[in-house]
């Protein structure tokens, strides 16, 4: 016969905690002890007394109040209780995060009480009898991060299920048979939370829109766009409205603007695009300086302030970018047709105009309203065409048209000497401690039915960059301008990297050979070039620029002008993009409202719409790298069957991640997989450990891999472990 397992230590009768947590909930409202029994469930006399002794205690250690003979509240000034948000983790708990507080708590997920990843939440925090290390309980879910959710239905009966494939929502949504809205075993859905009750395991939802079968792909890209509340088509009524705007170039119009459509003016953009929202003009001029305009459409022009179509892109703030498709900001009739620069065409435009020396060094400048024709298109392929060869011919093999042309001899020269300035402008910028992240693009060749059937690599050259010069100059001008004004504005800021990041970064780094010096702001902007440098070209560029990157801090938009580390400027705004991001639409809006002699807005209200933005890019952001994982899944689906050479770009305890070099899809090779050895974690060498070879696999080693299982839903893929490359 079996024993009993020993318990050990008395049982807990306390009752403090359960007690300030309902007096939190309702923090103003007092409670005797037959209230808080009743909120308890506990109706003997055992219980009650207990409740009493604890309710003195409690009030003796001054964490309550009684504020009458046996009425009590909690203590407002308790430093115990706090609000912030929630970070899960997969494996069911999460860390409470707060500015009060210097280090994120722990929370078990006994004391989630039905908090989710990035609910705003009430907790109490408490040190841990066994541990030094503080706890937290959420007392209360103040608000969800979010309500909808996208997952796989399972239905049974007379309900159903569904259940995401994010690693952090640790629970599926139950879902009853009169909320199911036509949704079939087995598709992917979008699920509205509505309730969680008490006692219920799992929360209760309702299927508002049906997605399609899974690893389908409109269903996949559907189901990325909705997983993060992006739409993926306008409302009929925006589209009409859209629709109905005058976009005619009229003679009344013209005369209030300055008339540049005789000067040189072309663009350089993606073969791509088809929003093109920038454009430079180029003239000599008598005293030998150049005159350069950065002429950017303008949208403010159609896009009024108060109209539906201005509450729509708003609400959207941002263009997303996914691989395979753009979701616009702007309805086509705008973002391809009236606001789009293309060639050949009249076009209104806010326009920066520089004046500069043979320095680059800005002499004048010169903000406003446009209006522009433009004499050239331009791929990147073809300018850079120009400016490695000082030739006027652009071959048929980067030709837009498909068929070599001669350029005219002022843009060949126009292009050669934007390059020349451009180049002055960006050592002048690296000089100052800008920071040149030119991070590898994965990019995918896809075939008529967006099927991935290569991949490649995207790489900045002289083209982009010279691009990238002029609007970064304009960007920071416009900033500058209005800054030194001290009138509310929208600047894009980007603070110093945080120093445990940096650490880290040093110790993964540390392992290939390279350091960081931290000595001070310049030496951390030098070391960090210098390390970017070294690493370019290398098996280990793509895993120490991604680890680079995130060391920094997010840049961000906000009315408070704390400058931009990354690009080393004092003023720093988003002015040349207004196509496809709300922020530019302000401060084009800001800019005019300033030149025409306005006395500085509200900074609380444009506040909020900088979080709006900023949030809402990330939004995109998260979006746009769920599609390139998606499209790298299914890439590897179709080589199953290939030898894979990788480099190890992470180490857990569960296994090593592995990024293949010839297409950067990285995938995990389980600990359990690796058979010439048993495998053990090691947290301090960052590697996993052979117990009878003592051999280490470690960040940067190079190993041979091949597809186990491609996953589409989770966008995941799982190796075999072939061998090291020795």
């Amino acid at each position: 016969m079996s024993k009993k397992p020993k318990k050990f230590g008395k049982k807990d009768k306390s009752f403090s905690e359960k007690i300030l947590k309902i007096l939190s909930k309702e923090a103003n409202k007092p409670f005797n002890y037959k209230q808080i029994s009743a909120k308890l469930e506990l109706n003997d006399t055992k219980s009650r007394n207990e409740i009493i002794k604890d309710l003195k205690i409690l009030a003796a250690q001054k964490k309550i109040i009684e504020i009458e003979p046996g009425k009590y509240l909690v203590k407002a000034t308790s430093q115990e209780y706090y609000e912030g948000t929630i970070d899960m983790t997969s494996r069911k708990t999460a860390y409470f995060v707060c500015e009060d507080l210097e280090h994120d708590v722990f929370i078990p997920f006994t004391n989630l009480h039905h908090a989710l990843d990035n609910d705003k939440v009430k907790v109490y925090v408490y040190n841990r009898r066994t541990s030094r290390k503080p706890e937290a309980e959420v007392i209360e879910i103040l608000e969800r991060a979010k309500t909808e959710f996208v997952g796989v239905i399972d239905i049974q009966k007379n309900f159903g299920f569904v259940t995401t494939a994010n690693a952090k929502m640790y629970t599926d949504i139950f879902i009853p048979k009169n909320k199911l809205n036509d949704a079939e075993h087995g598709d992917v859905v979008l699920v509205t939370l509505e309730d969680w009750p008490a006692k219920a395991d799992s929360p209760f939802g309702s299927v508002t829109k049906v997605l399609g079968k899974p690893g389908e792909h409109n269903t996949e890209i559907h189901a990325i766009l909705a997983e993060y509340g992006l739409p993926y088509d306008f409302p009929i009524e925006v589209d009409a409205y859209a629709n109905k705007l005058d976009t005619s170039i009229t003679p009344e119009e013209i005369a209030k603007r300055r008339d540049m459509r005789k000067v040189l003016t072309f663009t350089i953009d993606p073969k791509d695009a088809k929003d093109f929202d920038d454009a430079l003009s180029f003239q000599v001029l008598e005293n030998g300086n150049y005159e350069i305009g950065v002429h950017i459409a303008d949208v403010s022009h159609y896009l009024q302030e108060g109209t539906i179509l201005d509450d729509e892109a708003y609400n959207r703030a941002t263009s997303v970018y996914l691989v395979d498709r753009v979701v616009p900001m702007l309805p086509e009739v705008l973002s391809n047709f009236a606001c789009s620069l293309r060639p050949h065409e009249e076009k209104y435009t806010f326009s920066a105009i520089f004046q500069l020396n043979p320095k680059a060094e800005v002499v004048d400048s010169w903000f406003g309203r446009t209006v522009i024709y433009s004499d050239q298109r331009f791929a990147y392929e073809e300018a850079q065409q120009i400016i490695e060869t000082k030739s006027d011919i652009i071959p048929a093999e980067i030709s837009l048209t498909g068929k070599e042309y001669k350029v005219d001899s002022n843009i060949v020269e126009a292009t050669l000497k934007l390059d020349e300035l451009a180049k002055i402008l960006r050592r002048k910028r690296m000089n100052d401690g800008a920071i040149s992240f030119d991070k590898v693009e994965v990019k995918f060749n896809l075939n008529e039915d967006a099927e991935p059937v290569g991949v490649f690599f995207k790489v900045s050259k002289d083209a982009n960059h010279l691009i990238e010069e002029f609007m970064l100059l304009a960007n920071k001008k416009v900033a500058e301008f209005i800054g030194k004004q001290k009138k509310t504005f929208v600047y894009r800021i980007h603070d110093e990297p945080n120093e445990d990041k940096l650490i880290n970064l040093q110790t993964v780094i540390s392992k290939f050979g390279y350091s960081i010096n931290m000595k001070s702001k310049q030496d951390i902007s030098k070391s960090l070039n210098n390390l970017l440098n070294e690493v370019n070209g290398r098996k280990e560029q793509n895993l120490v620029d991604t680890l680079t990157i995130r060391s920094m801090s997010k840049a961000k938009y906000s009315t408070e002008n704390i400058g931009h580390y990354g690009l080393a400027f004092d003023y720093y705004s988003h002015f040349t993009s207004p196509i496809r991001r709300y922020p530019d639409v302000m401060a084009h809006r800001l800019l005019q409202y300033y030149l025409d002699g306005g006395k500085s807005v509200s900074a609380e209200i444009y506040e909020e719409k900088c979080e709006h933005s900023s949030n809402m890019e990330a939004l995109a952001a998260q979006a746009e790298r769920d599609s390139v994982k998606y499209m790298q899944v299914k890439y590897m689906q179709d080589h199953k069957d290939q030898e894979f050479l990788g480099v190890i770009s992470g180490v857990t305890e569960w296994g090593i991640y592995v990024e293949i070099i010839e297409n950067k899809c990285e995938g995990m090779v389980r600990i359990r997989e690796i058979k010439d050895d048993y495998y053990t974690f090691d947290e301090k060498q960052y590697a996993l450990v052979g117990e009878i070879s003592k051999d280490l696999l470690q960040l940067g080693d190079e190993v041979y891999v091949k597809v186990k299982n491609a996953d589409l839903v989770k966008k995941q893929l799982d190796f075999h472990f072939i061998r090291r490359n020795e």
